[in-house]
């Protein structure tokens, strides 16, 4: 195997582990609520401390040379097949691993002021290191079945965290959407993985390490399955997955409500952990899927739907994570427009940039419903600017951020984007991509706006949240504002040693201003239709188009009509009471206990207790076997 033997890997893993199975099995008798949140905050910044050593150590090898390697045990043997339980380190890697364990520990420190006094307080960081564990599982991963178990790690961790307050049936059934949305969509992420298992093993290939893959993938390029070439297919079901995990469409319906979470928890999924794992995963696999064009093009098409569509809904939610869960759904569209234009280096940017921002915001959110008891709706809001002025302040930075105000973080991730989408040929995709430019800063300036700047319209009071909160979200604050100017060139080279920044050429600089324009343009239609007035006269005068954004163009309830009331019919008429209730219960279960009951009471007139009967039926079975064996 290639790379360096590196035994400081699994202790990132480590950390985390330990974290949830303290918290977890001794954390509510033994360590109480203080305890519990310091064990579970200390966990990751462990991780965090490992996970930056093991970067440094890696920067300190020849630029082609950077990958480390730390292997457990041999996982499955089977013979000639074999797959290591192992990780890996090189520079994608590592960037994901710093970016989760750095963003996953300010929203853990976070978490200890606003769970106080929750009642399952050390089972929630239990969970929360659970996370942690499994998404670092996925990202240094050194096979795609090692991945596997992170990717249904972090579903399974989801379901745990979404319908983390189960008492509550909403809450409890949005943990069930996500878990079972994911599943549907991790059915083709595995069949992707077994068809690109069985076709490199049909070509003498049984090692399953992304080295081994990427070397040998080319290999696959003429086979063709079902009259379709194999890359393409299987680039398609491993994407299929990704559009489950990471929220595209069709199967973005469980992000929305997974918002019956902890705001924390709305934070570290949509921020930097599960659903970047889809885009994590393109960018891993970028050697298969440029055997794959047509694969890629579905991929950038369907992220340049998904941006706008989710973009539009956000446009009129009035809860205020509802808008912001929308933003992640349409953020991670751009990130797949980049990775279908094979610029997986600007995706995984945006990916850097979009987890402080929106982590900046989620917990930003999270303040404001604090300081308002509870409340969520942005139309019972307002005048937040002298109730919490540091919440005002942080908020704002991740506001400007998101919007793409020159300088700041997302200005440079999306502007690229926008520039590689374009000089990919997609003019369509880029013109779509500047409107959802546009959109997104009117739905973030409008949040903003309701929120902080208009006249106050609940009734609740408002307070300051403490330091425990403000503190991670100035952290997060800084990296908004000045994360992107630091990583724009830095990441690239870290990525890529054959990188070299280029210099802005005129027709990238027309690109960039119309991307600003854009966006400048967004900032001033919302600051205009937010006004009362303007407001009203746009939603009585298109009413059945407001009524038909704001109920979110009626996808979950179409779904509900074409696909879950027909599965449910046929569960309960075909699969229940024909196969479960008349073939399993009823012939097999029922059918085999009738039928040894009845050959028990034949068998049972045999039993008369004469020795001379027995004596008879003893010599019949000797002469029988006698005869079968002669």
């Amino acid at each position: 195997m290639e790379g360096n033997y590196y035994p400081l890997l699994k202790w990132i893993l480590a950390a985390p582990l330990a974290g949830f199975l303290l918290n977890g099995l001794f954390g509510k008798k033994f360590l109480g609520e203080k305890g519990g949140g310091i064990l579970g905050s200390l966990a990751i910044l462990v991780a965090f401390v490992f996970a930056a050593l093991s970067s440094s150590d890696l920067l300190n090898l020849p630029a082609d040379h950077r990958l480390l390697r730390d292997t457990l045990f041999n996982w499955i043997s089977a013979g000639t097949f074999g797959v290591d339980a192992a990780f890996r380190l090189d520079p994608l890697s590592a960037v994901m691993a710093l970016i989760v364990t750095g963003v996953s520990f300010l929203i853990h420190v976070y978490s200890a002021g606003y769970m106080k006094g929750d009642a399952g307080y050390n089972r929630y960081f239990a969970y929360l290191n659970l996370f942690v564990f499994f998404m670092l599982t996925l990202v240094l991963a050194d096979n795609p079945l090692v991945m596997f178990v992170g990717w249904e790690g972090v579903g399974l961790c989801s379901y745990l965290l979404i319908g983390f307050w189960y008492e509550d049936p909403e809450k409890a059934s949005a943990g069930k959407k996500a878990f079972i949305t994911n599943r549907v969509g991790d059915a083709g992420f595995l069949l992707g993985l077994m068809l690109l298992s069985a076709l490199l093993a049909s070509q003498g290939v049984l090692a399953m390490d992304f080295a081994t893959l990427e070397k040998n993938a080319p290999l696959l390029a003429p086979v063709t399955v079902l009259g379709v070439g194999a890359p393409t297919l299987i680039c398609l079901l491993l994407f299929f997955g990704a559009t489950g995990k990471s929220a595209q469409f069709p199967l973005y319906v469980w992000l929305p409500d997974a918002m019956a979470g902890p705001t924390p928890v709305s934070a570290l999924i949509h921020a930097a952990t599960m659903v970047t794992a889809g885009v994590y995963m393109l960018a891993r696999l970028s050697f298969l899927y440029e055997l794959a064009p047509r694969a890629l093009e579905v991929v950038m098409l369907t992220g340049c739907f998904t941006a706008f569509f989710a973009a539009v809904i956000a446009l009129l939610q009035k809860d205020i994570k509802k808008v912001l869960a929308y933003s992640t759904v349409s953020q991670l569209g751009y990130m797949f427009m980049a990775a279908g234009a094979g610029a997986y280096a600007a995706s995984v940017f945006h990916l850097a940039t979009h987890a402080f921002f929106k982590a900046l915001l989620f917990l930003g959110a999270g303040s404001v419903i604090h300081g308002l008891s509870g409340e969520q709706d942005l139309f019972k809001m307002g005048g937040l600017k002298k109730d919490m002025p540091f919440t005002f302040l942080l908020v704002a930075a991740g506001w400007l951020a998101i919007a793409g105000v020159p300088g700041l973080s997302g200005f440079y991730s999306k502007d690229l984007i926008l520039e590689k989408v374009f000089e990919h040929g997609g003019l369509l995709v880029w013109g779509v991509g500047v409107l959802t430019a546009g959109l997104t800063a009117f739905y973030t300036t409008r949040l903003f706006v309701l929120a902080f700047l208009r006249e106050r319209r609940g009734e609740k009071h408002a307070h300051e949240s403490p330091l425990s909160m403000t503190l991670p979200m100035t952290a997060l604050a800084l990296l908004a504002v000045a994360g992107g100017f630091l990583l724009k060139d830095r990441l690239f080279v870290f990525l890529d040693p054959a990188y070299v920044p280029a210099e802005h050429t005129p027709h990238a600089a027309k690109l960039m201003a119309v991307s600003v324009l854009a966006g400048l343009a967004g900032i001033a239609a919302a600051f205009a239709l937010t006004l009362p007035r303007a407001a009203n006269f746009l939603k009585n005068s298109m009413s059945h188009i407001h009524a038909f954004v704001f109920n979110k163009f009626y996808v979950d309830e179409f779904y509900g009509l074409a696909v879950i009331k027909p599965l449910k019919a046929f569960s309960n008429k075909f699969l229940f009471h024909l196969v479960d209730a008349g073939l399993i219960d009823g012939l097999l279960v029922n059918g085999t206990a009738k039928a040894s009951y009845a050959a028990g009471r034949v068998l049972a007139r045999a039993q008369s207790g004469r020795l001379d009967v027995y004596a008879l039926v003893f010599a019949i079975g000797v002469a029988l076997m006698l005869y079968w064996v002669i």
